[in-house]
């Protein structure tokens, strides 16, 4: 028998997870700003100017993320008739989830998936692929739902905008650094008075260049750690919804026994979906840069918890 983990602690320690690596994320931006800032003598203003045009180009998706999200994938809305089954679980969760019913929308692949959207339960939707609907039972179309209801009730996509925000403008530093740095920053350290001016110029240009060069993939490391810490929290949050770890524990052992990708998908979608779209988590490890933990230790997890017993 697997060990019995407690629900409650599985979800705080998941939070703690992703707490952990947002703050290292801001920890980095921090040391991008700091180092840029000093290599270029830049003061407050330059600083609040690009902090303001990444935040309103993030903004401007955030607002539209759920639309365009939508279009990409080929999502259409779910017909109340010939999808009764699938508009019934999803109200039936949203009830138990203490949620509206988000609008409801299929997919016309056969690579099982499924992935929700909206920056705030009131304009949220979800959407499943016609594959998955084919491949599952009904308790297992209600794990995935209550999966997907628990990412909308967790404002997991705020989050991932706001670490997409900093990353951005983490990237945004660097590409300035690459285009302009060498050249304009030379400059300046050539007017610096001094051999210790020359030497501190010249260290931070060493740093400036290893910041441009790491601090994008530590983005993306740190990115796919929170990614992958929401999906464990998803999955344990969407079983306490439910009270019934075991439809979404079945419906992803039946996903990890597939390898259809998802051609509508990309990279910068991927964290969205309920499964790897390019079938990267059947693996029996997740590499640092991979968006879902293996299937098989998700099904682990939801088979060994114990739901806590409600309050007398």
């Amino acid at each position: 028998m697997p060990e019995r983990s407690d629900l409650y602690k599985l979800i705080a320690r998941n939070k703690r997870g992703t707490v952990f690596f947002l703050f290292l994320i801001v920890l980095l931006l921090a040391a991008v700003g700091a180092g840029m800032g000093a290599y270029f003598g830049w003061g407050w203003e330059i600083y609040a100017l690009f902090a303001l045009g990444i935040v309103v180009y993030n903004l401007v998706l955030y607002y539209n993320s759920d639309r365009i999200a939508l279009a990409v994938n080929g999502a259409r809305p779910a017909d109340p008739v010939a999808h009764r089954q699938l508009h019934n679980v999803v109200e039936e969760v949203a009830i138990a989830a203490g949620l509206p019913k988000p609008r409801v929308f299929v997919m016309n692949t056969m690579a099982p998936n499924a992935f929700a959207t909206g920056r705030k339960p009131e304009k949220a939707a979800i959407a499943v692929t016609e594959g998955l609907l084919r491949m599952m039972n009904r308790e297992e179309i209600q794990g995935v739902v209550a999966h997907e209801m628990a990412h909308i009730r967790n404002y997991d996509i705020l989050m991932m905008t706001v670490v997409a925000i900093v990353g951005g403008l983490i990237i945004l530093l660097r590409d300035v650094f690459l285009r302009f740095g060498i050249f304009f920053g030379g400059g300046r350290r050539r007017r610096s008075s001094g051999r210790g001016g020359g030497q501190a110029g010249a260290i931070l240009a060493v740093v400036g260049i290893a910041l441009a060069i790491l601090a994008p993939l530590l983005v993306a490391l740190i990115r796919s750690a929170i990614s992958r810490q929401r999906e464990f929290l998803a999955d344990a949050s969407g079983a306490f919804i439910v009270r019934n770890p075991h439809g979404l524990a079945s419906a992803l052992a039946k996903l990890g026994q597939t390898d259809e990708k998802l051609i509508t998908a990309s990279d910068a979608t991927a964290h969205m979906f309920i499964a790897s779209p390019f079938a990267r988590d059947r693996r029996a490890t997740a590499n640092w840069f991979a968006s879902h933990p293996p299937l098989a230790e998700r099904v682990r997890r939801l088979r060994s918890l114990t739901l806590p017993e409600p309050a007398d």
